[in-house]
């Protein structure tokens, strides 16, 4: 989920970070590849990762690092919330934040608003190790069709309301590009319910600082309390930033102990990256991340 990859002329599989900077994996297997309506999409077996998907020629998800962007990214404001009851995901075909939603017991309705079905489709006949069968829950709603759509017409038609909205979309250009802006923002805020918050990626600070400096400064001009928050994705080559955006829920606020006494409470299972000291240690940074989200 960079900027832009290749199949190498020696059988390297090439992401740029950069125009200066990039990362490869070696010993793909091509399973299955073509064009949707929307995108270009690829499926690979590597060594490193097992199954890996991308589109657009930029690396999205595999097998054995989702844990690390999907636990994060739903269980910090998941886990701070009193309790989510209905949540909607703009993106996130591959069912990934989807399954780390349904551990929460609380939880009623997951809408998941998908612009490409094609993307559902690959992650049903491969990808069962990312979404564990979420796609079929009978608590996940899939909705086919354009998420902005949905956020500015459709969800306050219908009078919906959302204890988490999570954007779980590819890079900030292109179609998605809408999607990170300021008044994208302010239309998930209407859909917050009380204590709601917003989850999305903000990309890598080393390498994409500007990108990421600028999405925060979004979140701040339409949310009271904007928190980013950095951990190492292997699959996306990098230091990579995450956010929660909220008008009352301060993830920040929960210590170490009580993430653990919910997590327990709670029985949250399979977690193999989050937990009480993950959770605030994540919040911690450095003078640099400091300076340039200051």
């Amino acid at each position: 989920m960079t900027s832009s990859a290749s199949l190498g002329r020696d059988g390297f599989l090439v992401e740029q970070l950069s125009e200066d900077a990039g990362f490869f994996y070696r010993g793909a297997r091509l399973l299955e590849q073509g064009r949707s309506e929307w995108q270009d999409y690829e499926v690979w077996d590597t060594p490193v990762f097992g199954r890996l998907f991308r589109l657009d020629g930029c690396f999205m998800t595999s097998e054995r690092d989702e844990f690390y962007y999907h636990e994060n990214l739903i269980q910090v404001p998941a886990t701070a919330h009193a309790g989510v009851r209905r949540a909607l995901i703009v993106g996130g075909g591959d069912g990934g934040s989807a399954e780390e939603l349904l551990k929460c017991p609380t939880i009623e309705q997951v809408v998941i608003a998908e612009l490409d079905e094609k993307v559902v489709d690959i992650s049903r006949r491969h990808l069962q190790a990312v979404h564990h069968g979420a796609l079929d829950d009978p608590r996940v709603d899939i909705r086919i069709g354009d998420g902005m759509k949905y956020v500015n017409e459709d969800g306050p038609a219908a009078g919906d309301r959302y204890d988490l909205i999570v954007l779980d979309l590819t890079d900030p250009v292109g179609p998605a590009e809408a999607l990170y802006s300021a008044d994208f923002f302010r239309a998930c805020r209407g859909l917050l319910a009380e204590g709601g918050a917003l989850s999305l990626h903000i990309g890598p600070p080393v390498f994409q600082p500007e990108r990421v400096r600028e999405l925060v400064r979004r979140l701040r001009e339409v949310f009271a309390v904007v928190r980013p928050y950095f951990l190492y994705i292997p699959l996306y080559g990098s230091l990579w930033g995450l956010a929660t955006a909220s008008d009352t829920l301060d993830p920040q606020s929960v210590p170490a102990a009580e993430i653990d006494r919910r997590i327990a409470t709670r029985r949250i299972g399979r977690l193999q990256h989050y937990n009480g000291a993950v959770h605030q240690a994540q919040f911690a940074l450095p003078n640099h991340l400091r300076a340039l989200l200051a």
